[in-house]
């Protein structure tokens, strides 16, 4: 399955989520929702991904991608009315660590 695939099917997916839940749930009700509909689309998913951060070639730091599709694309779910650049550094960082583009 080549990427473009994989991310419209990650897309299809966020957007099916999001119209039958709507606004207003905690990001973990999203995260189980899409987790589930992710995998109904033939899709390889890790929920909270452990992902360590090297400084040197040492292990300085983990943390968790909310979710974690066929070992290339991370998913960083956020359930605010807007993001902010904070949440763009902290996925750019994310990608940094992993060597991902998406």
């Amino acid at each position: 399955m080549v990427l473009d695939e994989t991310t419209d099917r990650v897309i299809a997916s966020c957007f099916k989520v999001h119209k039958a839940l709507g606004a207003g749930f905690l990001e973990k009700v999203y995260e189980n929702a899409l987790v589930m509909e992710l995998e109904r689309n033939g899709l390889t998913v890790r929920q909270q991904a452990p992902i360590s951060v090297e400084y040197e070639g040492v292990v300085v730091g983990e943390y968790f991608a909310d979710i974690l599709v066929d070992e290339r694309v991370i998913l960083e779910l956020k359930a605010n009315e807007s993001l902010s650049k904070d949440h763009e550094v902290q996925l750019v960082n994310y990608l940094a660590a992993t060597g991902l583009d998406i």
